[in-house]
């Protein structure tokens, strides 16, 4: 689902928390050891993302932040904020080249560039969030 989250909107903060969960709370985030991405290259994207994105002239950037039951990947295009609302049931996360990840749900995807190690570990964060959040036995179906 991908949602423009520019303006205080509650019926669009409603459908992100009951997709997703909502935001872990502080002692939480400090827990895990942070829910955030840092800013992420964009190398590719499905066409209804590339359509907001060839808007300006900017670098194409994201960002990932991980919530109970899923992720949001947040974007910016000419003075808009939109966010992809992926639970973890419908992401997948494939490891492309050594220096890209591929996030797909349903027909929106997007590839980003993952040059540091400080991207493979949350990532692999991420891999761990969804592996914890999914069913893995058949009573849980």
């Amino acid at each position: 689902m991908l949602l423009n989250v520019s303006y205080n909107n509650k019926q669009v903060t409603r459908k992100i928390d009951a997709e997703v969960g909502k935001p872990f709370s502080f002692t939480k985030r400090v827990q895990m050891g942070g829910i955030g991405s840092s800013k992420l290259i964009i190398t590719e994207t499905s066409i209804q993302i590339n359509n907001l994105l060839i808007l300006d002239n900017n670098r194409n950037q994201c960002n990932i932040e991980m919530r109970p039951n899923g992720i949001l990947v947040g974007f910016r295009s000419l003075l808009e904020s939109y966010v992809l609302v992926i639970p973890y049931y419908k992401l997948s996360l494939y490891k492309g080249k050594a220096e890209e990840y591929s996030i797909y749900r349903d027909n929106y995807f997007i590839k980003i560039e993952a040059k540091d190690k400080a991207t493979h570990r949350f990532m692999n964060k991420v891999l761990a969030a969804k592996s914890e959040a999914s069913p893995t036995r058949l009573e849980d179906l």
